[in-house]
């Protein structure tokens, strides 16, 4: 059996919805105890606020993902009792996470100055909307809206599409993959030199992180602002035939290829050597669509598959979960509760060959043992 990196590690984890949570999930399946401080009586929010009419054991689907293997301690922070336990809990654990707008934790007593002062060597991890230090600091951070800040949306989709948001929170997940990373760093410096530390991101940075390659050259190209396709849009920065065009029943993506290769394969004449892949982008683009408009994926897949060109079909869930990779892979799991049994989506790591997971389903509020301070 595969030893588990992390396993011997505490992590209390104050957060709640996303951001925060999806760090220490990383850290779960990676092998460390996580408990979560959920309010007394309510617990964190995504227990019952989420968009999907789908639950199980009574809880929300983004709780149950999002919270494999942890435990819960429910307290009320306001009570000189339930300050205590946590400080209780400080005192016998590695990893401290929180993502309330910034000065909150730090009201409630439990900051990061503080926590240090009792226990040096803590590893204390934040991630907030926006950071600190500016205008925007103590605005709502929240997914969509950081999105909106952070100026991705006037990336994807076509030219007279307006702003087109991701269909995913990957402002979150994206922030807690970056903040589960800094726990990491920091938890390698405390075994090397001792030192606890402090590290700190958010939603905004995640994205501009996201954006790193495309805002390095907006700020070196005289400040010129992205010119998305007028369709097939996949890529505002990239020219011809970088894209998604419809087939007769579906569609498929065509990456970076040779136009006189790709123009071969579809049978068109070679285009004009003068033509620039980005200059003239919506025109080659008209051109290689009308061709691929009458190919059903399948013909056109096998077609560019034997040449070498680099496409691939559009799949949905559907398509995905059919064709039985992620099985291969490991990727799905199951998880039981409450007597129901439902798939689960497991850690993107494997470690020495094995894909490692936190035991056992989402906590329910307040359920950890009376030992809760003790470590196993």
């Amino acid at each position: 059996m595969t030893t588990a990196p992390l396993k011997g590690l505490r992590v209390l984890d104050f957060s709640q919805f996303l951001a925060g949570p999806y760090a220490s999930l990383r850290l779960a399946d990676l092998g460390a105890e996580v408990i979560k401080i959920e309010r007394s009586g309510k617990g964190d929010l995504s227990r019952y606020l989420y968009v999907s009419d789908v639950m199980i054991d009574g809880e929300s689907t983004i709780f149950h993902a999002i919270n494999r293997g942890k435990k819960s301690v429910a307290v009320d922070l306001k009570t000189e009792a339930g300050k205590a336990q946590v400080w209780e809990l400080i005192d016998g654990a590695d990893v401290v996470i929180q993502n309330f707008r910034p000065g909150v934790i730090e009201r409630l007593g439990f900051g990061f100055d503080a926590v240090r002062a009792r226990k040096p060597g803590i590893v204390y991890g934040s991630v907030s909307g926006y950071g600190t230090g500016h205008d925007w600091d103590a605005l709502p951070g929240q997914d969509l809206l950081a999105q909106a800040r952070s100026g991705v949306m006037w990336l994807s989709g076509a030219a007279n599409d307006g702003p087109v948001a991701f269909g995913l929170p990957i402002a979150d997940i994206l922030a807690g993959a970056a903040l589960a990373q800094g726990v990491l760093a920091l938890l390698v410096r405390r075994g090397i030199s001792g030192e606890g530390g402090h590290v700190e991101t958010s939603l905004l940075e995640a994205m501009v992180d996201l954006q790193f390659e495309l805002l390095t050259t907006h700020f070196n190209d005289g400040h010129r602002p992205p010119q998305r396709p007028a369709a097939n849009a996949a890529h505002a920065y990239l020219g011809a035939p970088y894209g998604v065009y419809e087939t007769a029943d579906g569609h498929v993506a065509i990456a970076m290829n040779d136009l006189g290769d790709l123009y071969e394969c579809l049978g068109l004449a070679a285009p004009d050597a003068s033509r620039d892949p980005f200059a003239d982008r919506d025109l080659i683009q008209s051109e290689i669509a009308a061709a691929v408009r009458p190919l059903t994926t399948k013909s056109f897949i096998k077609t560019t598959e034997a040449r070498d060109i680099w496409a691939a079909p559009v799949s949905d869930w559907r398509d995905l979960r059919q064709s039985g990779v992620l099985q291969a892979l490991g990727c799905i799991g199951e998880t039981s509760r409450g007597g129901e049994t439902f798939a689960s989506v497991l850690s993107p790591l494997r470690v020495d060959g094995a894909r490692l997971r936190a035991d056992g389903a989402a906590p329910y509020l307040g359920a950890a043992r009376p030992e809760w301070a003790t470590r196993d």
